[in-house]
């Protein structure tokens, strides 16, 4: 095994460790000395589930499929457990490569760059999909933030349908004086998806009350596994750039994830149950999209030609928090 690589930002405190061989997760992000990320210690070595530590990698699909089926041009797929991952309750999970080794293809102090190919690094799994893909993460610290640029790309002759996400778990408190009760999460989504089961039934609905984050909920009050929708600001108009965060008036610090809300039309909030952690889950589309609505008009399930590419960012990074703004 390849284990762990482990890239820093000289001189500014920043250090993160990413498992090579459980997909390419980035299990570790530590500023000045406070973790980050919530993952358990042995997390590179097979401790833990692939989905529950870190920051997982979910492509060519993100969260569930129903009953693992569907049907692509025609032809109908079936992503049997345990060649692909499943919910426990008949559903694919979280797509092919989470739980597979990737190649590393470039690495210096502060950068490293992995690479997953479906027909290469999970040939198992080449046939549950309608054509072969590629994805390529290369994750760089640079003025302690965390910066990953994502590369997706067709390299077969048929069509790629493709939804991608990350699952970050992000450890509360965010530094000394902090309490993850005490912490809150802010998200600019307006709507909420109608879920059975943790799967959409294709219906939207208004925020409840427990999911309204976009003045920041208290996390010591939420027990959420939901997805969010409609990202805006205040006045209903569309962000060019995403961003959530989770403040901690204790350690007067802020998290705060940003990405393209131009790409990310979904964010999953989970608190995992027993844990002082928030999952803020980034989607290019909504939950079992590919039977939802796979031409991608109110899903976001996309396609790619042959030779096509799609590229993207999401950076994370922490900062001072002026307290008397946390209710803004």
């Amino acid at each position: 095994m390849t284990g762990i690589v482990e890239i820093t930002d000289s001189g500014r405190g920043a250090v993160a460790r990413v498992a090579v061989d459980r997909g390419f997760n980035c299990c570790s992000f530590a500023v000045d000395g406070h973790e980050l990320l919530d993952s358990v210690p042995g997390f590179a070595q097979g401790e833990g589930r692939p989905s529950g530590h870190g920051i997982p990698i979910l492509f060519p699909f993100p969260n569930r499929i129903r009953d693992g089926r569907f049907s692509w041009n025609g032809r109908s797929y079936q992503l049997p457990p345990p060649i692909a991952p499943d919910d426990g309750n008949g559903n694919a999970i979280h797509g092919f490569c989470l739980d597979r080794p990737w190649r590393v293809i470039s690495q210096d102090t502060s950068s490293v760059t992995g690479e997953f190919q479906l027909s290469r690094d999970a040939a198992d799994r080449r046939p549950l999909w309608p054509s072969d893909a590629r994805i390529r993460v290369a994750y760089r610290l640079e003025d302690n933030r965390l910066l990953a640029d994502v590369t997706i790309d067709n390299p077969d002759m048929e069509d790629l349908p493709f939804g991608f996400g990350t699952h970050p778990y992000f450890r509360l408190p965010l530094g000394s004086g902090g309490t993850a009760l005490d912490c809150r999460v802010h998200v600019p989504a307006h709507r909420q998806w109608e879920l059975d089961a943790c799967l959409p039934t294709g219906r939207l609905l208004p925020l409840d009350a427990s999911c309204d984050l976009r003045h920041g909920g208290r996390f010591g009050d939420m027990q959420l596994d939901h997805v969010l929708t409609s990202i805006a600001d205040i006045n209903l108009q569309p962000l060019a750039v995403l961003e959530m965060s989770v403040g901690d008036p204790g350690a007067r610090r802020r998290l705060t994830q940003r990405c393209d809300g131009g790409v990310f039309r979904e964010i999953v909030v989970y608190t995992p149950p027993g844990r002082d952690a928030v999952c803020l889950e980034p989607y290019t589309c909504v939950t079992d999209a590919i039977n939802l609505d796979p031409a991608g008009t109110t899903s976001g399930w996309q396609v790619l030609a042959a030779g096509q590419k799609w590229e993207t960012r999401i950076e994370l990074f922490t900062g001072p928090l002026e307290v008397d703004r946390l209710l803004d």
